[in-house]
């Protein structure tokens, strides 16, 4: 079943240097664009990550420090990058909690203000794991009967998880094919950043999701502790949730103003 789409999806996947969003980096991405009239458009890009790549995250995705040295940065690539992507919605596997948020750390250090305002997110990981609990070289077995041939890369596993998809609404008649669907289906609790440290409580307003303010409003906290505020933006979050503390703030500001 080919995707019903309103606007241009881009399907992607990430290879780095390790798993910690804020201090790893991109050595990899491949983009999948998918246009409403089924046209595509691929592109892959080898990155130098500028540190070292740890050897036993080579061994899983083969990429040595050797094979990007001569490879420009994320930011001399980050313009055509985002261009690419500027206009569409984003679909990966894992990508809600790894991917996104990565790309949006990469895109923030390069001076791109990126944010998720104006585009859904589909999560095909969430599909998967909501419906058989497995991983992508099973769920590309299991929907697609093929065997992920040079898994660990990005433009396999990039291709693998866009065919995913479209088995995966041939298969379950109660996927709608609509991207915003996808995207509701495909997320878990809600959250204004993409780690997971500010949520949406039952009112759509912006609380902490952890520590000693955990299931407080924002705007409470930052107002009865001005001194918070400046420790989270000098303490070790990421950029993206940074961004959205300060939207807050001055959001709050503005309404006192006003």
């Amino acid at each position: 079943m080919e995707l019903d789409l309103k606007k241009p999806i881009c399907f992607f996947d990430l290879e780095t240097t390790g798993i910690n969003i804020t201090s790893d980096r991109i050595v990899e991405i491949s983009i999948l664009k998918v246009f409403p009239n089924g046209n595509k458009e691929s592109k892959t890009w080898l990155v130098n990550p500028e540190r070292p790549i740890p050897a036993e995250v080579t061994a899983i995705h083969g990429i040595s420090d050797e094979k990007v040295a001569n490879e420009p940065t994320f930011k001399a690539l980050s313009k055509d990058i985002y261009n690419m992507i500027k206009d569409s919605d984003l679909g990966g596997f894992n990508s809600n909690r790894f991917d996104i948020p990565l790309l949006a750390e990469e895109m923030l250090r390069a001076g791109i203000d990126f944010d998720m305002k104006n585009r859904l997110a589909i999560d095909v990981q969430t599909i998967f794991h909501k419906m058989e609990q497995r991983t992508l070289s099973a769920a590309y077995k299991f929907y697609c009967n093929k065997d992920l041939e040079g898994a660990h890369t990005a433009a396999a596993d990039t291709n693998a998880t866009y065919e995913v998809l479209k088995a995966q609404l041939s298969k379950y008649d109660e996927l709608e094919n609509d991207t915003k669907f996808l995207a509701e289906f495909s997320s878990r609790k809600k959250f204004a950043d993409f780690a997971g440290f500010i949520a949406f409580n039952k009112d759509g307003e912006e609380c902490f999701s952890f520590g000693k303010h955990k299931g407080k409003l924002v705007t409470e906290v930052l107002e009865k502790e001005p001194g918070y505020f400046g420790w989270l933006l000098n303490a070790d979050f990421p950029l993206y949730t940074k961004k959205v503390l300060t939207a807050i703030k001055l959001r709050s500001f503005n309404n006192k103003l006003g």
